[in-house]
This record gives C-alpha cells, sequence and structure tokens, in this order.
C-alpha cells in the first residue's frame, strides 16, 4: 500500500523534481517507509511505499522493465502476482525483486492493457512507456484504491495521483470550487460525480483505464458486473461461499508484516476474522452509550472465541469534533458519512500493533444486505395493488403535506429508478433546494446522476437494479473511499476481502431470493456463515457503524460551535442561513431530527474551512533520508 503522484507536458521552468518532492509532501501518510522520483523530458513520477511485500530496497518504486523503457508507480495489492510471475517468467521476463509491483510492468509490456483482465487485486497505477510516449492510468475492478487526474492548469500540465492534495501542490493547477458539486452532494452525503469538488479534477472510474497520449486522453471500460442468477441449490451456494471467502482471505493475507482485522458485532467483519484468525483484532464504540452505540463487547466476545486479542476505544465527542478538521483533510473532498469518524480513530488504533488489516467493506452490496432492498411488511402488501392503482395514488400523494402516510403512498406507487438512490439520502431535494444559495443551486438533480447507471440495468429485477446502482456509486464513493483515506491517514493497509473479482462472480449469480429472503437479508452468505461462526453472529442483524450525531448536536455545547459556524461568512456564501438556523434549532429543541441536515452541512464548512482558508495549516515540510531520484 502506497501513494502516489505525477505530471506530464509540464512547461514550467521549474525543477521538476523540486516541484515533485513538494507534491509527495502531501502524500507521505500514504508511504512513510521511503519515497523514489523518476524524470525525464515528458514526465515526472513520484512515489512514496508502506514496505508490505518484499522489505528489501529492490521493492522501492518508481519500477522498471529490464530495458528501463517502461516505468511504474503503484498503488495496492496484486493478489494473484505469484501465478502471474511464474507465467511472465516463462515468456522469458526477468525479475529484481520479490514483488506484486514489479509483476505489472513486465505485464503492461508482455499484454498492453489487456493485462488489467488478468489482475485479481485492488490497485491504482500509472505505466510510462517511453518507447510509444504513452501513458497507461489504471483503477481496479471496485474503484478500491482512488486516481485522480486533471488538467485545470496554468501551462497544459496533466497532473494525477492517488490523493488531490499532492495535485494542490503543483504552481501550474488552478484551484477553483466546483460549483456543481455542492447540490448532489447535500442529498448523497458524498461527491456524487465524476467531477470532484475541485473544479476540473475528475475520478478514474472502477473497472477503467485511460490512455494519456500526445496531450489526449482516452478512457475504456475494461470491467463490468451484472446479476444474472444461476439455477443451483442453496445448499450448492453455500458449498461455494464457504470455498471463495477461503481463498480470498488466504490471498489477502498475503504480507511480510503483521496482519489484523477491524471486528465489530455484524456478520461481515466477524466471518473475515474467523477465516483469518488473526493475532489482534480492533473495535471501537462511543462512550456514555453502552449497548446502542457500542458494541465493542461482541468483538471481544468473539476474539476470545476465535483465540485473539481485541483491543478497543472509546471515542468521545470533544475527541470526535476536535479531528473533524484532520478528517476532512485526509478525505480530500466533502463527506458527511458519520461512520468516517470512528474509522479514523479504528485505523489509528490498529496501527500501533500492525501495518495491515482486514475488513467486511462490501458484503452488502454483493450479497443483499441492507434494509433498503427489502420491503417493510406493510408495502410487500401494499405492492398487491396492481401498479396502474398504486400509481396515480402517488402523484396525489406527492401533492399533499408530507407525512408518514402520504410518503408512504408516494412511495409504493414509484418505480425503483424514482425511490431508490443509494443507501446514503440526506436531504430532500426540495430543501437542499430551499438552503442553496442561486449560485449553488446549478448542480445535477439526483436523477441525473442515477439515470446513466440504471439504463445499464434495464430490464433486471428491483433488487439487482438497486445492488448495481450501489456498487457504482455508493461503494466507491462513500464506503471504499473512507476506508483508504482514513487507513492511510494512519499508515494502515486496509484490505476487503468481499471484494474480490471471483467473490463478485459468485455472488451475482444467486437468485433474489437467495440474496434478500423473505426472513433475512445476505440469507445465502448468513447460511454459510452458520458452519463457520457461532450462530448468534450469523444471525445478527446489520447495525453498521451508528454514531450518536444527534445526541451531541442536543447538548450545548456542540449546538454554539455549530451555529458559530453556520452564521460565518462562509456558510453565508454557500446557504439561506435563516433556513440552516431553523434546521439547527428545530434539532436542538427536539421538535426534529435534523442531525443528518446539520452534520452533512457543518461537514461540508469544516472541509471548506480547511482547503480554502486554511489552507497552509499541513503544508508540513518532509526531510526524507530516503528518498532515491533518476533523472533522464
Amino acid at each position: 500500500m502506497c501513494g502516489f503522484t505525477g505530471f506530464a507536458n509540464c512547461r514550467l521552468a521549474l525543477d521538476h523534481v523540486a516541484i515533485m518532492k513538494d507534491m509527495m509532501d502531501a502524500i507521505v501518510h500514504r508511504g512513510p517507509d521511503s519515497g523514489g522520483i523518476y524524470s525525464d523530458s515528458d514526465v515526472t513520477f513520484g512515489f512514496r511505499r508502506l514496505k508490505i511485500i518484499d522489505m528489501s530496497d529492490a521493492g522501492s518504486q518508481p519500477m522498471y522493465n529490464e530495458d528501463k523503457s517502461c516505468v511504474l508507480v503503484f498503488n495496492g495489492e496484486i493478489y494473484n502476482y505469484e501465478e502471474l510471475r511464474n507465467e511472465l517468467i516463462m515468456k522469458g521476463h526477468r525479475f529484481e525483486s520479490q514483488t506484486d509491483s514489479e509483476v505489472l510492468v513486465h505485464g503492461y509490456e508482455e499484454y498492453g492493457p489487456s493485462l488489467l483482465q488478468k489482475l485479481r487485486g485492488m490497485f491504482a497505477f500509472a505505466i510510462w512507456d517511453k518507447n510509444k510516449e504513452r501513458m497507461l492510468l489504471a483503477r481496479d475492478h471496485f474503484g478500491i484504491k482512488p486516481l485522480y487526474y486533471t488538467k485545470n492548469t496554468t501551462d497544459g500540465s496533466f497532473l494525477f495521483g492517488s490523493e488531490i492534495k499532492a495535485l494542490l501542490r503543483h504552481p501550474s493547477f488552478r484551484k477553483e470550487l466546483n460549483r456543481d458539486a455542492l447540490r448532489p452532494y447535500l442529498t448523497f452525503q458524498y461527491s456524487a460525480l465524476d467531477e470532484t469538488f475541485f473544479k476540473g479534477v475528475y475520478k478514474l472510474k472502477p473497472g477503467h483505464y485511460m490512455l494519456y497520449e500526445k496531450g489526449m486522453l482516452t478512457q475504456k471500460c475494461y470491467w463490468d458486473t451484472s446479476f444474472e442468477a444461476a439455477d443451483s441449490s442453496l445448499e450448492d451456494y453455500v458449498r461455494q461461499i464457504k470455498l471463495e471467502m477461503e481463498e480470498s482471505v488466504r490471498y489477502h493475507r498475503i504480507s511480510d508484516v503483521k496482519v489484523g482485522a477491524f471486528l465489530s458485532g455484524g456478520v461481515d467483519s466477524s466471518l473475515i476474522t474467523a477465516l483469518l484468525k488473526p493475532d489482534h483484532t480492533f473495535s471501537v464504540g462511543f462512550q456514555d452509550y453502552e449497548g446502542q452505540f457500542n458494541e465493542t463487547h461482541l468483538a471481544e466476545e468473539l476474539s476470545d472465541l476465535l483465540g485473539s486479542v481485541n483491543h478497543k476505544k472509546l471515542i468521545t465527542a470533544e475527541e470526535c469534533f476536535d479531528k473533524l478538521p484532520t478528517i476532512q483533510y485526509h478525505m480530500d473532498e466533502p463527506q458527511s458519512n458519520p461512520s468516517s469518524v470512528p474509522l479514523y480513530f479504528l485505523a489509528e488504533l490498529a496501527r500501533q500493533h500492525v501495518t495491515v488489516v482486514l475488513s467486511g467493506e462490501g458484503a452488502d452490496e454483493l450479497f443483499g444486505g441492507y434494509d433498503w432492498y427489502d420491503d417493510t411488511p406493510n408495502m410487500k402488501k401494499y405492492r398487491q395493488v396492481p401498479f396502474m392503482l398504486r400509481r396515480p395514488l402517488s402523484r396525489i400523494a406527492r401533492k399533499l403535506p408530507n407525512n408518514r402516510i402520504t410518503a408512504f403512498i408516494r412511495k409504493g406507487g414509484q418505480r425503483v429508478e424514482e425511490r431508490f438512490i443509494g443507501q446514503a439520502h440526506v436531504f430532500a431535494e426540495e430543501d437542499a433546494w430551499r438552503l442553496l444559495k442561486p449560485a449553488y443551486r446549478g448542480g445535477p438533480d439526483v436523477s441525473s446522476v442515477t439515470r446513466p447507471v440504471y439504463d445499464k440495468v434495464k430490464g433486471q429485477d428491483d433488487l439487482s437494479k438497486m445492488q448495481y446502482l450501489d456498487l457504482k456509486l455508493w461503494l466507491p464513493g462513500d464506503i471504499l473511499l473512507k476506508a483508504d483515506k482514513m487507513s492511510l491517514a494512519h499508515s494502515l493497509e486496509l484490505r476487503v476481502p468481499f471484494l474480490d473479482k471471483q467473490v463478485m462472480a459468485l455472488a451475482s449469480k444467486l437468485p433474489p431470493e437467495l440474496r434478500v429472503h423473505p426472513s433475512q437479508t445476505k440469507y445465502a452468505l448468513r447460511c454459510a456463515a452458520k458452519d463457520i461462526l457461532p450462530e448468534q453472529w450469523a444471525k445478527r442483524p446489520k447495525v453498521g457503524f451508528p454514531v450518536p450525531i444527534r445526541h451531541w448536536l442536543r447538548e450545548e455545547k456542540y449546538y454554539l460551535l455549530v451555529k458559530h459556524m453556520f452564521e460565518s461568512e462562509a456558510s453565508r456564501t454557500f446557504f439561506n442561513v435563516d433556513v440552516l438556523l431553523e434546521f439547527l434549532n428545530a434539532h436542538y429543541e427536539g421538535t426534529h431530527n435534523y442531525a443528518r441536515y446539520i452534520w452533512t452541512v457543518y461537514v461540508f464548512l469544516v472541509w471548506h474551512k480547511t482547503f480554502f482558508d486554511d489552507a497552509e495549516l499541513h503544508r508540513m515540510p518532509v526531510f526524507d533520508s530516503n528518498l532515491t531520484t533518476v533523472s533522464v
């Protein structure tokens, strides 16, 4: 696990190596062990290393092929690298290290972009092919590892890297706020567009690669998935799930450093932990909220059963508010998923004992674990009424005052494409519109974000459509982004065994009723877990990572802290403050629960202050005696 950054076509009459050193300093947390720079007349690459496989200097990057005509920088892990290495050796390639990184540069030399079809892992990388004067940039199937790029520069430079904050250090980068990002963020709680909150800075899509050649960018999809049920028995699926998960965990445990596991009370992390059997597990909860916001006792019980040492931390409200600017700095873009906060502290705890952790992200999206995937008993009964009757009733209900009954009727007469936008749904669109100043209402509406994804799964069942949408938007935009950024804020590698393309291939064959059964979500996965876990863990309902924000915002101390931010000049630039204070006061007085509204706006303002007002706050010079530089 590492971080990289780079640029091409830079016309500044400045020292390119010095520029790169400054860019690398911004991401030193991703790779504190060593750094390396490659620079020629066309490109400059920078790399920060966190040593995981092959601890010798032979594993350092940038990495080259035999004649140094191809240069690689790479972040992630290739889990089937040993098989690929042997295949490439048989074809005559010579290796200088035992790393998975070197497989990529030789694999590209042999197969070109077709190499991506062979990879099993999490990755983002860039390869400069000097002979073809072409750069290949690629991102893994699910978007586990981030990759940003931009041409929004004063001199035509093309910049790219693992984190946006590295691009900000390039002297030709134009730092501008993308006004169109704010409106969808208020509803989705994360940056939902391909273009980030920094104008002209984009995310390379998961399962895509990009070629940069003669100043031109060409982007192509190399992998996608679809849910197509196959005719097989539950028993056969249970057997296959156990085999695939055992193999995936076996791959994901490969490391030359200590490996632990994040462990909550849920089935996903418990299953990974039971298969891994690590020496150390890690859990967090919230002080003063035993039971409701603290399940660390469940993690401790399972750890004892498995013979692992469980380390836990109880977090206070004061710690969370104090660390929020740092958390948003590491996130690069505003992200108001409350679970980002405990994840930051969980990673900090784990890094005291291990360098790698396995975690349970992805199980819900693949195997059907979210409550939103299933209807309530009352809605199931209502859906027995013909749609041609429910539809006009839904339209009538939209014109009536909003309450539980009209909301129920509206939803019951909507198609899945209208009612489901993903696991996060914070602001109602009309509330977001009312809150925003006119200059910031120009971003796309919710349907403009979701429609292109839904268009790819026309004709599929509703459950498969919802899972596909979450795989394409929610998973990379929220879940995986915070997993990457919060773990590497502490130089910790986080691996996700559920998000393996072979596991996905199996999960996509499950019939809908084996994903969401009338009695239980993640039905087939839970059945498989019963043979590995104690029954109470396999059956335990999904809790997520609950955070007591609604309680904190009813304490005077935090109410006043947020109120001060809401009344600031920056806030008045973006929001109708009177509307904002309506939400805040109604929540504080206990008449409504607007905690998510308040938190989502507060997080944005903290982020904006960090990157646009306190931009020098995190510019800490880094002296690295292990930095190597190759200039050609």
